[in-house]
């Protein structure tokens, strides 16, 4: 039976890697799939999905105009799984037609993504998968200055963090640290370069 899953976690916890390796077991039993990723994130390009282990592999590219429920049906109806990278920058209308391809293609589909910003707010796209996901799973990862798990994405500028500003700033390790909720408030400033 087909399922909409939500699989999130904070910078660094191995979303777009898993993505990667789910489409190759897949794939590798000759069981096609459609990837694809928010047209948002170009750190690496448009219609790019990317690991910071270096593994990469192209995708179809979602804009806020899109109708993900059309383009999937047009580029194969009868995939095994459609699995979404940077699924936190989907939007609500977005969500609403993962579950359509669920419920009337009977196709699973898998997003992928961040729950939280750095301020802490839900990004809209999580948001909605939260809400309409029929199974959550959380992706975790350590926090970069203890031990503890990272919940939450701390964002920083110039060695200093920050906790006000645009939703929307893609960026990797050199803006972005998965920190857990006491680092969050409290980050070592001698470890932010200090």
């Amino acid at each position: 039976m087909a399922q909409l899953f939500f699989k999130y976690g904070a910078m660094n916890s191995g979303k777009t890697i898993e993505i990667l390796k789910v489409a190759h077991n897949y794939e590798e039993q000759n069981k096609p799939v459609i990837i694809m990723t928010s047209g948002t994130d170009n750190r690496d390009g448009v219609g790019l999905v990317s690991s910071r282990i270096g593994l990469k592999r192209e995708a179809i590219p979602i804009f806020d105009e899109d109708n993900v429920f059309d383009r999937v049906k047009a580029i194969n109806p009868k995939a095994n799984c459609v699995l979404i990278d940077e699924a936190q920058f989907l939007t609500k209308e977005h969500v609403f037609q993962l579950a359509q391809i669920v419920d009337e293609l009977k196709i699973p589909v898998m997003a992928f993504g961040l729950k939280n910003d750095f301020r802490n707010e839900l990004f809209e796209g999580s948001k909605y998968l939260l809400l309409y996901a029929d199974k959550l799973e959380e992706m975790k990862t350590i926090c970069w200055f203890c031990a503890k798990k990272a919940t939450m994405n701390l964002r920083f500028h110039d060695n200093q963090p920050v906790y006000e500003g645009e939703q929307v700033q893609i960026g990797g390790n050199e803006a972005y640290y998965p920190v857990c909720r006491k680092h969050y408030y409290h980050p070592p400033l001698t470890m932010l370069g200090e």
